[in-house]
């Protein structure tokens, strides 16, 4: 259907959805690596702006068949993932020589060891090698160190429960904060984490693999080892020191092309993500470069990806996974092979290609982030798909909805409404429902979204990659990070939680629970009968108040729960862990608790519990209280009561009931080997249990099970990133947003507490009232520079024309001649005179490009049509010499679409034309990113992104074309820091007025919100500087934030000390806030702003209301942040 389009004359085609260096080959660059370990990882997501189910469907055919969904839930479309990747387990110890049992007392490393070999647990029961039989194993492991078997990961002989979250480090391009997201998760409780190295970026150009900067991978992995925590490659991957790497050529993940290098879908003929020779030739480089990074940080193991959202049919060639399996094989790299499944398509499980592991991708809630409450309901057949197909292995979910990303558009809800979509209340019902299909490996997408700067986002997305995750993009805690610390700190307390057989639910037959309301699912570990009831409402988007008893058994003995207290309370949209026979510490038992497990373990040879769950709720648990009891004084008679056991109770377990209106920290039992401890939930969330490192030759000290047993609890602060102890003293850091009270629970042997080397003050009564050993209490309070933080006024801007290339006088000779007939991109031209002229074509696929046609009219030319491909929310300006021809948008008239590609008919002013002699059509275009892998089509990726028509209403013809991107192409690109993503075409880009240092001495003065001189179209450069002097010690928050309404017709590129970190579409949105992180901006010293402003109507008002906005502030911070802004230099700009 053909609309007219306001900017131009004519008509507006409605866009389809298209689809110093060594080596004398390879132009290997990055630094010396000393051994110690690596891996990286991956990530996967379908194409973007899906903006109805229809189009999921239609996209998805094929591929995903639907699941089955709780009663009154809508069917939905699902997302379309698949990576593989190789585990990599052959845990490090081997050839380090170092085994724990040596020093660890196995009764002290329970089932423990496995889920410490990935992070932190506080559990000390003891699991005996024999546990697992060798029987059992998968034998498909080229090393004994890894293996699993139906229940689940096992890491030198212990059990895992791997729970892991997504990070990507090239969406956060400062590695000096990667250290504060890997603490974060840390402290979260996760044990790992997932990440994504991205080919198009180390691979910028055939034969240059870069290691350098923010693409190194050798700070993720220090980093990772220094947190103790492991980096998972999307399966189970573990290398030394808490590393894995990623050898992956496509990870989706909202960017361009997928992740594919851009150069690869315009120099390779064959199809993309196939056994293609020329495909074969073009990954090689950057595989083996991953390799021979990663080979000598790992420990007799290694752990690559291998690709990512593939289906097994002939379509897309499974025998190409096959010849990357080879290439891994015949590497130093030993590791059992694993798949992450789009959907319930039962690839890569048998037939070529098939892997030793299979896992399921799940995106339930969808992405309508505009209506946030309304819900999806939880999927019901996990488990059954699983038993239909791969019973014999560990259920895994490499990727499970953590979030959701947004599309562009005035009505875009933004990610506020993506956090609600998939918020605390989500986690509870969707994660525990992975619980109860028995999954044992899984990992959320996206944990810490980050920045999609430069280049990086494909065309369906904008510069903010938020994603609604649990970690904003600015780095700040959410409520999500409160409920997943809730779920992980039980998980890594709950070693008999790793081993379950799924008995039954609620409809298959599980009597369970009174009220058919609830829904209840039963495991149980088969060695301790300890057994985990996973409720929720059986109409799981419900948000009514459900209660129920439940129909347990206990030590034998058939039981009704509670006792005491009414009944088990779910509130909407809640999903509860109700426990019984459960084991915790060296030798306690709780018979049952339908409260909520926070903490389980020992803490200085007492076993410690600590309980929490809804205030407005009452809560009940039962267990045999041991030791000699100390006096406390806390603890509310009118709320807690203590009952003798019955109804089938041992008379040795005691019975506390909890009632609603408890808030704060109560101390239920006190002796001298058992600390018993219930909260609110709210409360809970307020404590951290980090982990004291082991001996300091050791270079696994950070993890728990392997380097150390100690932990700690500590509430109060906003962060507790690591505790320490040497002697009787407790050194604490973190991060603080207020003064709070701080509660530590530790060694009663600690004398004295210090906070970010402060020391604190003790308060010995408070401290009473928490335990008569072992408790610390006091105040902390904010430093005297918190309150001080102010930033400047964006003032004295200086500006320039940055469109000389309108004028018919422009000197063009050194741009690239487009005289391309053939193009290895599947989509040709509509209509021209043969030529191609796709921006990838001559080296030009990023951000903006510039397009000269030069022709000799006749007299008798009016219009010329051009027919634009740019990307969703493109846009495309035109000009015949130095005249105003119109602009083509990306979106329709009212904005309620967005377009890929338009066709225009641009009418010549009179006057407009020179008569017989040159006459110059120019165009200025924007590059939105190239498109994903859409469905079986691996080459969609080759998008056609340039002009795909181009026709003058007469018989004249153009004579030569030129095309300009951003300087250098992708092969001699000048800014190798910033790398090839950074920068575009204009002049300003070319000539490098956006970079620190570039001297502005005769530019004039004009202000960014008064726009272009004289209302004009066309492009200007406006720079600034300003000084901060952000005191150290603190984690402060900084945008840039363009407050003016949306509406106005621009593009603005943001650019700060060089790096292009956000593209404003002013008239389209939603994108007004630009986070840009410390280590970009110089919290001490001078900085350079730069803006290259579009205006794309002429005679408007645009008036950029630019301003640099304070967002958080917190005492504490990652530490030293170390800038990487290369001033600028003429070498390469001419």
């Amino acid at each position: 259907m053909l609309s007219s389009h306001e900017t131009s004359s004519t008509t507006s085609r409605t866009s389809m959805d298209l689809g110093a260096c060594s080596n004398k080959n390879v132009r290997f660059c990055g630094p010396e690596i000393e051994p110690s370990s690596g891996f990286q990882g991956e990530k996967s997501l379908q194409p973007a702006y899906y903006k109805s189910a229809n189009y999921w469907t239609t996209l998805m055919t094929g591929f995903e068949p639907p699941v089955a969904q709780d009663p009154g839930s809508k069917q939905r479309p699902g997302r379309f993932f698949l990576l593989t990747c190789l585990v990599s387990l052959a845990l490090v110890l081997a050839t380090a020589q170092y085994n724990p049992l040596q020093t660890l007392n196995l009764h002290q490393l329970p089932q423990v060891l496995s889920r410490s070999v990935f992070a932190e647990t506080d559990s000390t029961r003891s699991l005996t090698e024999d546990e697992v039989e060798p029987s059992q194993l998968s034998a498909s492991s080229r090393t004994p160190d890894v293996q699993f078997d139906n229940f689940s990961l096992i890491l030198k002989g212990q059990r895992v429960f791997l729970y892991s979250g997504e990070f990507h480090t090239f969406r956060l391009p400062v590695p000096s904060l990667w250290p504060d997201i890997l603490q974060k998760a840390k402290a979260a409780g996760l044990n790992a984490l997932s990440v994504y190295t991205h080919m198009g970026l180390i691979n910028p150009a055939p034969g240059v693999v870069d290691f350098n900067g923010f693409r190194a991978l050798q700070p993720l992995y220090d980093a990772a080892r220094e947190a103790g925590i492991w980096i998972v490659l999307r399966p189970e991957a573990i290398c030394m020191k808490g590393r894995r790497f990623n050898l992956v050529q496509y990870i989706n993940a909202e960017t361009t092309a997928g992740g594919i290098a851009h150069w690869a879908t315009s120099e390779v003929a064959g199809q993309l993500r196939t056994n293609a020779s020329d495909w074969r030739a073009a990954w090689q480089d950057y595989v083996q470069g991953i390799i021979k990074v990663t080979a000598p940080n790992q420990i007799n193991n290694g752990g690559p990806v291998i690709d990512n959202e593939y289906s097994q049919n002939p379509i897309s060639h499974a025998e190409y996974f096959a010849e990357l399996e080879d290439v891994y094989h015949n590497s130093d790299i030993v590791v059992p092979l694993t798949y992450n499944d789009p959907g319930e398509g039962r690839n890569f499980i048998n037939g070529t290609g098939a892997v030793d592991l299979y896992g399921l991708d799940s995106y339930p809630q969808g992405f309508d982030c505009s209506n946030p409450t309304r819900w999806n309901g939880v999927t019901t057949n996990y488990h059954s798909y699983h038993e239909q197909v791969n019973p014999s292995q560990a259920w895994y979910f490499p990727e499970f909805q953590g979030g959701s990303f947004d599309a562009w558009g005035p009505n875009a809800p933004g990610y506020p409404g993506c956090r609600v979509l998939t918020g605390p209340d989500f986690q509870s019902v969707f994660n525990l429902q992975l619980w109860a299909s028995n999954a044992k490996l899984i990992s959320y997408y996206m944990l810490y979204g980050g920045t999609s700067w430069g280049a990086i986002p494909f065309h369906g997305v904008y510069t903010s990659y938020d994603y609604g995750a649990t970690f904003t993009e600015s780095r700040e805690l959410t409520t999500k990070a409160d409920e997943l610390k809730r779920q992980a700190l039980f998980l890594r307390s709950s070693p008999e939680f790793y081993k379950t057989n799924w008995i039954s639910d609620s409809s298959t037959g599980l009597q369970a629970s009174t009220n058919s309301a609830a829904f209840l699912t039963l495991l149980q570990n088969p060695d301790t009968s300890a057994a985990f009831y996973i409720a929720r409402q059986a109409s799981s988007t419900s948000t009514a108040t459900t209660t129920f008893k439940l129909n347990a058994t206990v030590s034998g003995i058939p039981v009704q729960l509670p006792v005491v207290v009414p009944s088990i309370t779910l509130g909407g949209r809640e999903s509860k862990v109700i426990v019984t026979d459960y084991s915790f510490g060296e030798s306690s038992k709780v018979d049952f608790s339908t409260a909520q497990i926070f903490f389980a373990g020992t803490i200085d040879k007492r076993d410690v519990l600590f309980l929490h769950g809804n205030s407005s709720q009452d809560h009940e648990a039962a267990l045999k209280l041991t030791g000699r009891p100390n006096n406390f004084h806390n603890t509310p008679a009118s709320l807690v009561k203590f009952t003798n056991g019955t109804d089938g109770l041992a008379q040795s377990s005691t019975i506390v009931s909890f009632f609603s209106g408890i808030q704060g920290l109560v101390t239920v039992w006190d002796s001298d080997t058992q600390l018993v401890l219930f909260a609110d939930s709210e409360t809970a969330a307020t404590f951290w249990a980090p982990v004291i490192a082991g001996r300091s030759s050791d270079p696994l000290r950070n993890y728990w099970g392997i380097g150390t047993n100690e932990t700690i609890l500590v509430g109060g602060p906003y962060l507790v990133r690591n505790a320490s102890i040497s002697g009787s003293h407790l050194a604490l850091r973190g991060d603080l947003k207020s003064g709070v009270r701080l509660t530590v629970i530790g060694p009663k042997a600690i004398r004295s507490v210090s906070w970010n080397g402060e020391t604190v003050t003790p308060d010995l009564s408070a401290a009473s009232t928490v335990s008569t050993s072992g408790a610390f209490v006091g105040q902390l309070g904010l430093s005297k520079a918190f309150n001080g933080v102010t930033v400047p006024k964006l003032t004295g801007w200086k500006f320039k024309d940055s469109l000389p290339e309108i004028q018919h006088s422009f000197n063009d000779a050194s741009w690239t001649i487009a005289n391309h007939t053939t193009t290895n991109i599947p989509l040709k031209p509509y209509y021209g005179d043969g030529r191609i002229l796709y921006g990838c074509d001559y080296g030009f696929c990023e951000n903006t490009v510039l397009w000269r046609g030069h022709f000799t009219p006749t007299g008798a030319e009016k219009s010329v049509n051009l027919s634009i491909n740019g990307g969703e929310a493109f846009a495309a300006s035109a000009w015949i010499n130095d005249v105003f021809l119109g602009t083509s948008f990306g979106n329709s008239s009212n904005n309620a679409n967005i377009r890929e590609e338009t066709d225009d008919k641009f009418t010549f002013p009179p006057g407009a034309l020179i008569p017989h002699k040159d006459n110059v059509i120019t165009v200025l275009q924007d590059n939105m990113g190239l498109n994903e892998t859409n469905g079986a089509n691996t080459d969609s990726s080759k998008s056609p992104r340039g002009i795909r028509g181009f026709k003058l209403d007469s018989n004249t013809t153009f004579g030569t074309w030129k095309v300009q991107g951003k300087i250098g192409g992708y092969n001699h690109f000048p800014d190798k820091v910033r790398g090839v993503f950074n920068e575009g075409g204009l002049f300003g880009e070319r000539q490098g007025w956006h970079l620190p240092g570039f001297s502005t001495k005769g530019w004039g003065a004009r202000d960014l919100s008064s726009g272009l001189p004289n209302n004009a179209a066309g492009v200007g450069f406006f720079v600034t500087t300003f000084d901060l002097n952000i005191p150290k010690d603190l984690d402060v928050m900084l945008s840039f934030t363009f407050e003016e309404p949306l509406g106005q017709p621009y593009r603005a590129f943001l650019f700060v000390n060089g790096w292009m970190m956000g593209k404003r579409v002013g008239n389209l949105g939603p994108q007004a806030k630009f986070p840009v992180h410390e280590g970009i901006l110089d919290y001490g010293g001078k900085n350079t702003v730069a803006v290259a402003l579009w205006a794309m109507t002429p005679n408007v008002t645009i008036s950029p209301n630019l301003q640099l906005t304070l967002d958080g502030v917190y005492d504490g911070g990652v530490g030293n942040v170390v800038t990487n802004n290369p001033q600028w230099s003429a070498i390469g700009r001419n």
